[in-house]
């Protein structure tokens, strides 16, 4: 058929087909359309991978396919059965022919030399001397020709030597048996391979469920509580924990289900002995005695109603004193054969392991009587709010009961079941009809079910699941999906009555389907629920419907599968306060929004926003605005203004008495979604939607009726939301309803990545005075819009009209449109929709708001003196009246302070002070410039690995982590092998001169090598332990003379050699070394198990190796055995095979023989690196690895690795995974770790910045007084306080050529913070009332707008030499801002050293920062900051430059107009209070009001507000969500800003006088902003 492409035309497909058997066609078909799918063609990938497998090398693979007939389409089915079977079952003529094939030329009649020798040269890498005689006639040869040089000469090269010299190596059937897991455990247990493989799927279902990823105490106790009594769940545990390692695996399970209920009755009450058997020594004591009494009365109480004699309670012999006052096994399971006590137990036990535990029962009798048991005892406990119980349609349950032959006898229910107002019995079997509510909503039962969590997943309405909804749902998880099964109709079974003629037919699937209405649902559900519960005609209990507890739907639904679950829960009704089961839940409709079209991030001005959200209509950005109806166009995105579209997606029911977080919870993990990523809005119409943000407001509460559409909104990835969004797109079409909010509790809207400006804009709108100012209005009586290097007032009319909205108490949230646009106007670089610095938008926010409303409109020259030696005070004075004379607004009143740096000469001993203005301290955090690394250490000796903690420098070498490494584990460093582990197997040994760095994937670990040079035993202790657990001495004969060649490096360790290295010329078998040849004095040794396959090709392909567990290093030398290699592995690895247990602990068949019966439970095999292949054998042998025989000859292995082979029956019963994964911890990790995140003091923060520190070489100082530049020391101090105190941890630097930001935790004050020692002390005698009067006349002259001081508004500022301080980037000198005027010995010096720059310009106050603060600037801003810092000199004047173009100067304001707008000195008020003012920046003591926190990376991340109200409250401002909280939730280990506020501070004395005065007209403001707009909008 597609045999035209293959080189194998002489064999047809049919005469293939004829040489395998019927089975062996089957499986190969099967083979391939597991892998192929169903195409007829096998991809080349797949042909390499699953038919010639990873022993083949590549390039004779890729020959082998195209010679098939593989193309670039693939290899077609006929080809492929050819070509197998030619390899496998062809005669030698045929192969002969195959072979020639590969050579011949496209017509097929002869080979040219060369042809072949290209091929052989490809294939093989040689040409055989051999070949000559092929061609002594010419260059050409033909067919016959070639196979008669071929036949005699068949080892001439790898294909004649696979295919004719070296047997079958490889066939099309492997017929060896080897024993599969479940066949293993079949063989010890008394269950069937297929029920096995039954319990196994429910087994990993129920080990999801655990919160640890193991089936362990807290997992098992959920599960069988409160069916099982506390007092005897932990006994129930340990008695299927065989191996006592504190968790159950799956071979435990199976066997313990085996003992407890397969097993005859003797085996099955051993089990129950070992559940009272609390020590595990066998006996019954006393104590276990009356424990087990008292728990087996509870059990009878909670299964019977009769009465028990008090005669069967206690054994006799426990009053005579013959057995001395225990209870041995053998005692115990006499007493049990006669005591009805003990079997109720047994009977329990054996429900809860076909229930809960998952194990199918062995007949349909059997079935009936755990049901019929259940069912019994959920009916006496009535119903718990919280359970689920399970709808059944009454037709399947009639046929269930009738094949299960279940007793029809009534069951008894204690207290009446309620439908609303209608009684009715029910249980299972129950006929009473009952009579449908007015409301049909609800009804109460005693039935109950057991408390099990309910973990699973809820499918779609396509699906079919097993567990409860989502009504009030428990910590789902993607794993845990409903018991996902396949169930035919086909499998039902017949059964033949006492008649013999009535056939009892096994029911399918459970088919609730006429309880729902026909209508399918709208969309899938995202709760289990499969329908909509049919209304008309009503339901009736007992006609329509049975009910069942949850476990027993679990089990029913893993038996026979169901087309659609009904779960209800169980709730208390709130008006009568009872349990009912409520039948109809509210049926809910999730819309979401149509996801927009990804964003393009803009980088230009932040008016082209319409490529990233909708239109910013006008009438936003002012109330006073008019409206425009303005939209932005762009032709590649819709239109912003079209509403926001929603579509049905989910459909869910979930209870009345849920809450609004429960569903919200549900829904977060249902979909997969952070909970502060989503939001639900109740839908009312597509313009009115209610946020639903009170979570603690149930459905019924809210009066959410059924049917009731609600929106799911999803946050964007840039923060911002969607339905916020449209909101402001189309509010001109969308009303918003104001809502009373408390005063200053609003958010602010996510307007594409601004949660740096909201958390900045929050901070300061709870600055009570600051925000006082605004709303009162004053800030409109000293806009100054004339200020060259302001915002022409923009700024402060635009953030006043914010906190004015913010403040009002009438919205929730707000979006901050206005002072968006006018922040992005006059600093582009917040342009876009990137994140930014919140401490950088803040920085600009006070200093656009100080130049609006500078009191000072023209600015008088001012030159500031050297020290010269005079006193501090007077210094300081001076310079802060020079920058009051320049700067006088409510901004410097409350954020201002002031910085003393000195400068010593080293030389002369010269000081030099200077005094600085700054608005917010920059405290560096203390970089760590060492990585925590964790290492586990593997000892040769076999103990349990150890982990280790080091903490390393960053460019730490391996050297010197294993020299770290060597005094925590007690070995030499020598002894140290360092191997990076993944998936099982050695990827790379680090050399010792390499630089450390974590490993990308998998692990570094330890290993201990043989010490070289020194002959010691492969074990540190004297003793060993054989395969059973055994303790045997290590005798002479035994111990390994390790006569060690002084290597072990990894750079000794020769890898394998290439594929025929140690094989040509010896293909029969493996190579043997001569016994002088060198080794390396260990061997890399790997865990090793056969996956069997079912369906397979090859038979090399059947049994596929997989690697699994830890390397090890085997010790081996000239002088090593092979018994001695078997002895170091077994002692490494005994720890991992658990010994076997005594008959009498064992939960294995008593009638089986699960002894491993060899001394080894491993065969070691010689294998390549990668541990597929042999390292001895040709790879056309298929040798998986040569065995090394333990022996007592010499360990000749060269340089291969080694395989542990695991026997399978060991491995499946002994292995012990849990084991291999544990790792003791050393004491140092928690010290690392602790270390690594070890939190540091505000206090510590400010000691590093006001520490002394010396400037290096490349930073000279200057002298005066030397007249040269000098070494010197700088040092900070505080000199003036601020009333409010902005501290801002600098968690961003630059460090080692790129940012990072620092994970520290800073510990600060809330209340009572006092900084007042790092104030540099004062002299009390001196007096600065002289300066208090010059300052206060200098400023009258200066305040009504004429500048009396002459000269131009250049004011120069001598150098000012600032730096780190101890720990603030010590290691990382930055050379990016240099000053103009430096001379070359300075050109070294960090930013803000030796910086000449204007006192009083708009680059004042940052600069005053920046000089303390190198490394302030973000990634976005250092271009920025390198040509703004690089165009200051010395006579730099007050024009704008770079961002400031935009800032063009409006002087259409006269000297009268200002006068008449009240700025004259009489506004200042300058000698009033002055006392007070210096005690307030005298004498601090702060409280803490506002922290802004960043969480998350570099360049991301998000940004939080926490701020206090002055109703005293905290709240959380996350964008537009402000909620309550207590101050215990504030997360402030990720406090960025942190806002301090003076105590017991009169702020009246910073308020303007405005009686008199005139407001500024902002009717011009308006119509500027207007104007600006319009240029980059169309009109509607």
């Amino acid at each position: 058929m597609g045999a035209k492409e293959s080189r194998i035309g002489f064999l047809s497909y049919e005469e293939a087909i004829n040489r395998v058997t019927n089975v062996e066609l089957q499986r190969l078909k099967d083979a391939f359309r597991r892998t192929s799918g169903l195409s007829c063609y096998m991809s080349q990938q797949c042909f390499l991978r699953e038919v010639l497998g990873d022993v083949v090398p590549p390039r004779i693979a890729e020959v082998i396919y195209s010679s098939f007939g593989g193309t670039s389409k693939g290899l077609h089915f006929n080809n492929l059965i050819v070509g197998l079977v030619l390899l496998t079952r062809g005669r030698d003529e045929e192969k002969a022919k195959y072979i020639f094939s590969l050579f011949a030329s496209d017509l097929g009649n002869h080979a040219t030399r060369e042809d072949m020798e290209s091929m052989l040269q490809t294939v093989d890498g040689e040409i055989p001397l051999s070949l000559r005689k092929c061609f002594s006639e010419g260059e050409k040869v033909n067919y016959e020709k070639f196979k008669s040089w071929l036949l005699q000469n068949k080892d001439a090269f790898t294909f004649s030597r696979w295919l004719l010299s070296s047997g079958v190596c490889v066939t099309l059937t492997d017929d060896s048996d080897t024993p599969t897991f479940y066949q293993t455990l079949a063989g010890v247990t008394h269950l069937e391979e297929s029920d096995i493989i039954d319990l196994e799927k429910r087994y990993w279902l129920l080990k999801a469920q655990s919160r640890t990823g193991r089936f362990d105490l807290e997992t098992f106790v959920a599960l069988v509580s409160p069916t099982i009594h506390t007092s005897l769940s932990e006994g129930l545990f340990h008695a299927f924990d065989e191996n006592r390692d504190n968790h159950i695996d799956f071979k435990e399970i199976s066997c313990g289900l085996s003992a407890c209920c397969r097993g005859p009755l003797a085996e099955r009450q051993k089990f129950c002995f070992k559940v009272f058997d609390v020590d595990h020594d066998g006996l019954l004591s006393r104590e276990e005695i009356t424990e087990m009494v008292g728990a087996l009365l509870e059990v009878w109480k909670d299964n019977r109603t009769d009465l028990l004699p008090v005669s069967t309670i206690w054994p006799d012999w426990t009053y005579d004193g013959h057995t001395q006052g225990y209870l041995t096994l053998e005692d115990y399971q006499i007493w049990s054969v006669k005591s009805a006590f003990a079997n109720e137990f047994l009977n329990l036990l054996f429900q809860v392991c076909h229930i809960v535990l998952g194990l199918r029962p062995a007949s349909p009798e059997e079935e009936g009587q755990i049901i019929r048991g259940w069912l019994e005892r959920a009916s006496r406990h009535g119903l718990q709010p919280g359970d689920y119980w399970f709808l059944i349609a009454v037709p399947w349950w009639q046929q269930w009961r009738d094949y299960v032959k279940y007793d029809n006898k009534h069951i008894v229910v204690e207290q009446p079941l309620v439908f609303g107002t209608v009684r009715s019995g029910v249980g299972a079997g129950t006929q009473a009809r009952a009579e449908q509510g007015p409301e049909g909503e609800s009804m109460a039962s005693s039935h109950s079910s057991t408390e099990e969590k309910f973990a699973d997943n809820i499918s779609s309405a396509s699906e079919a699941s097993e567990t409860t909804s989502g009504l009030l749902p428990r910590g789902s998880t993607a794993t845990d999906i409903c018991f996902a099964r396949q169930h035919d109709d086909t499998d039902n079974q017949c059964f033949l009555g006492a008649d013999e003629n009535m056939v009892v037919l096994r029911p399918g699937a459970i088919d609730n389907q006429s309880l729902v209405t026909s209508e399918p649902l709208k969309a899938p559900t995202l709760t289990m629920e499969g329908g909509l519960l049919r209304r008309s005609p009503s339901l009736i209990l007992g006609r329509d419907f049975e009910v069942v507890p949850e476990p027993v739907w679990r089990a029913l639904y893993h038996w026979y599968g169901a087309n659609l679950s009904l779960p209800r829960p169980v709730i208390r009704n709130t008006k009568t306060d009872c349990a009912e089961l409520e039948l109809l839940p509210r049926h809910l409709l999730f819309l979401r929004q149509q996801q927009p079209p990804a964003r393009t991030p803009q980088n230009n001005v932040w008016v082209n926003m319409g490529k990233s959200f909708p239109c910013m209509c006008l009438q936003h950005f002012s109330k006073g605005y008019k409206d425009l109806g303005l939209i932005i166009c762009q032709s590649n995105v819709p239109s912003p203004s079209a509403p926001l579209k929603r579509v049905l997606v989910y459909t869910g029911c979930f209870s009345r008495v849920g809450t609004i977080k429960d569903i919200h919870e549900y829904l977060s993990q249902r979909l997969r979604i952070k909970e502060e990523d989503m939001r639900l809005w109740l839908y009312n119409n597509e313009n009115y939607l209610t946020l639903l943000d009170d979570e603690d407001h149930s459905l019924e509460g809210l009066k959410i009726p059924d049917e009731q559409y609600m929106v799911i909104e999803v946050r964007n990835k840039d923060m911002s939301w969607p339905e916020e969004m449209s909101f402001i797109a189309n509010s001109n079409r969308m009303n918003r309803h104001n809502v009373p909010t408390e005063k200053g509790a609003t958010g602010l809207s996510n307007l594409g990545n601004t949660c740096f400006m909201n958390s900045s804009i929050q901070c300061v709108s709870n600055t009570k005075p600051l925000t006082d100012y605004f709303t009162s209005g004053n800030h409109l009586y000293e806009l100054n819009r004339t200020n060259p290097i302001g915002m022409r007032g923009h700024m402060a009319k635009c953030y006043g009209d914010l906190v004015q909205e913010l403040w009002s108490g009438t919205q929730k949230n707000l979006a901050p449109l206005k002072l968006r646009w006018t922040i992005a106007k006059y600093a582009p670089r917040f342009n876009g929709f990137q994140q930014q610095d919140s401490q950088e938008l803040l920085a600009f926010l006070l200093d656009g708001l100080h130049e609006d409303l500078n009191r000072v409109h023209e600015k008088p020259y001012v030159e500031l003196k050297d020290s010269d030696g005079r006193p501090d005070w007077e210094v300081a004075s001076e310079a802060w009246e020079n920058h009051l004379r320049r700067n006088r607004s409510i901004v410097v009143d409350l954020f201002h302070g002031q910085l003393r740096s000195q400068v010593k000469c080293k030389t002369c001993g010269h000081v030099s002070a200077r005094f600085d203005p700054f608005n917010f301290l920059s405290l560096p955090l203390p970089m760590d410039n060492s990585m925590h690394l964790e290492i586990i250490v593997i000892k040769l000796d076999g103990s349990c690995p150890v982990r280790y903690g080091l903490r390393l420098n960053a460019d730490e070498k391996y050297t010197g982590l294993k020299r770290l490494l060597s005094e925590l584990c007690c070995l030499n460093p020598e002894q140290i092998l360092l191997a990076e582990v993944h998936a099982s197997n050695i990827k790379n040994f680090p050399l010792d001169n390499q630089k450390v760095c974590r490993a990308v994937s998998g692990f570094l670990c330890a290993f201990e090598i043989p010490v070289p040079s020194a002959p010691t035993s492969v074990v540190s202790t004297p003793t060993q332990t054989d395969a059973y657990g055994n303790a045997t001495m290590v005798t002479e004969s035994n111990s390994l003379n390790l006569g060690l060649i002084p290597k072990g490096m990894p750079s000794t360790v020769v890898p394998c050699g290439t594929e025929g290295s140690l094989a040509d010329g010896l293909p029969d078998g493996p190579a043997v070394l001569p016994s002088d040849s060198p080794f390396t004095g260990y061997i890399i040794t790997i865990h090793r198990k056969m996956m069997r396959a079912e369906l397979y090709f090859l038979s090399s392909q059947k049994n596929r190796p997989s690697l699994f567990g830890m390397p090890l290093i085997v010790p081996c030398t000239v002088h090593t055995r092979t018994r001695d290699l078997y002895d170091s592995v077994w002692t490494q690895v005994s720890r991992l095979a658990s010994p076997l247990p005594p008959q009498e602990a064992s939960n294995h068949a008593q009638d089986c023989d699960d002894s491993m019966g060899y001394q080894y439970p491993f065969t070691l095999r010689v294998v390549q690196k990668d541990g597929n292949s042999c390292a001895w054998c040709p790879w056309y042998r298929f040798c998986r690895g040569c065995t090394v025989e333990c022996n007592d000859e010499r360990a000749a292995v060269g340089n291969a690795f080694m395989a542990v082979d695991w026997d399978p029956t060991a491995l499946h019963l002994r292995y012990q995974t849990s084991q291999e994964r544990i790792v003791e911890e050393h004491p140092s990790v928690e010290q690392s770790r602790r270390a690594q995140a070890e939190p540091i003091s505000l206090d510590s923060c400010l000691q590093a910045f006001t520490s002394e520190e010396e400037l290096g070489e490349d930073e000279l100082y200057y002298c005066s007084k030397c007249k040269t530049h000098r070494l010197a020391t700088k040092k900070l101090d505080l000199w003036r306080l601020p009333p409010i105190l902005i501290v801002h941890l600098k968690r961003f630097q630059f460090m080692n050529g790129r940012w990072i930001k620092s994970q520290k935790i800073v510990r600060f004050p809330r209340e009572t913070f006092d900084p007042s020692a790092f104030l540099t002390p004062r002299d009390a005698d001196q007096s600065q009332e002289s300066w208090r009067d010059k300052l206060g006349e200098e400023l009258h002259d200066t305040e009504g707008g004429v500048q009396k001081s002459g000269g131009g508004d250049t004011v120069c500022n001598p150098a000012l030499t600032l730096n780190n301080g101890k720990g603030r980037m010590a290691s990382t000198p930055l050379s990016r801002d240099i000053c103009p005027n430096c001379s070359p010995q300075n050109e070294g010096r960090r930013q803000g050293r030796g910086l000449v720059f204007p006192t009083g310009s708009r680059y004042q106050l940052s600069l005053s920062k920046e000089s303390l603060d190198s490394g302030r600037e973000s990634p976005m801003e250092l271009e920025a900051s390198r040509t703004r810092m690089g165009s200051m000199g010395e006579g730099l004047s007050d024009s704008t430059s770079g961002e400031d173009t935009a800032r063009e100067c409006d002087n259409t304001m006269s000297v009268s107009e200002l006068e008449s707008n009240g700025y004259t000195e009489d506004n200042m008020d300058l000698e009033a209070s002055q006392g007070q003012r210096d005690k307030i920046y005298l004498d601090p003591m702060y409280n803490l009001y506002a922290i802004s926190c960043h969480s998350g990376i570099l360049g991301g991340g998000h940004y939080v507000t926490y701020a206090k109200n002055p109703n005293e409250k905290w709240y959380c401002y996350n964008d537009s969500s402000c909620k309550e909280l207590r101050s215990e939730e504030i997360d402030a280990d990720s406090a960025y800003i942190l806002f301090y506020e003076q105590q017991e501070v009169d702020y009246s004395l910073f308020m303007p006088k405005t009686d008199g005065k005139k407001m500024a007209d902002t009717t011009c403001m308006d119509e500027d902003f207007e104007s600006d707009y319009k240029k980059y909008c169309v009109l509607q």
